[in-house]
């Protein structure tokens, strides 16, 4: 399983940015795609996941600014995110979760806020 993320840049704070995640390979059984992230000397965070049903869950930190939604036919995720603050500057890894608990990361992906 590859899976491709785009999108990160340089933003200003209170700007918005769009990440995609796009899985290929042996794709069969996923359970769930989503999105962590990892701050300068911080541990690794989730931000949001989507699962096959639709369900989704959000960080404290990003609900009501962050959007999680996926293609299924395309077998992409994408994490809209608006209203981004300093704090959010980090690399954001794009996960895919199977069925049989296997896990997949891409390589991430850099966010910088600031002004």
């Amino acid at each position: 399983v590859q899976l491709q993320a785009s999108g990160g840049g340089l933003v200003q704070p209170g700007g918005s940015l769009r990440l995609s995640c796009a899985a290929s390979g042996s794709i069969f059984g996923i359970n769930a795609m989503g999105w962590y992230r990892r701050s300068p000397g911080q541990q690794r965070e989730l931000v949001a996941l989507i699962n096959t049903g639709g369900t989704t869950n959000y960080a404290d930190s990003v609900k009501g600014r962050f959007t999680i939604s996926r293609d299924s036919a395309k077998n992409t995720v994408y994490l809209q995110m608006n209203s981004l603050k300093p704090e959010d500057t980090a690399v954001y890894y794009c996960k895919l979760e199977r069925e049989d608990g296997i896990g997949f990361w891409g390589k991430g992906t850099l966010v910088t806020v600031s002004s």
